[in-house]
């Protein structure tokens, strides 16, 4: 049985679409990712959060650094024919632990 990593991993080697609001948040001019920061990100491949019960079809969070070192966070799902990039954040400290794995706590 593939694992979920092995799914995205699959899915992303076929094609990769990103959703209109993936594409509206890297065009913040505060975040500025290209699509070369995502696929660098992407291919570090660590879930962050799992997703199973997302409506859209299971998806999660992976962390993922650039060759540049910049830390970037991406929810995706793989699909049959291809990676659904769903959103992309460079994640903050006011919201993660330094680690940008852990989620602070309120």
């Amino acid at each position: 049985m593939k694992t979920f990593m092995e799914e995205i991993m699959r899915a992303y080697r076929k094609k990769v679409l990103f959703t209109r609001h993936a594409l509206n948040q890297m065009n913040l001019s505060e975040r500025m990712i290209s699509r070369l920061e995502v696929y660098e990100a992407l291919e570090s491949d660590e879930i962050v959060e799992d997703y199973p019960d997302d409506p859209r079809g299971h998806s999660c969070l992976l962390m993922g650094k650039t060759r540049d070192g910049r830390v970037i966070h991406v929810v995706c799902a793989p699909k049959e024919d291809y990676l659904a990039i769903i959103t992309i954040y460079s994640p903050t400290l006011l919201e993660w632990e330094p680690d940008f794995k852990t989620r602070r706590r309120e």
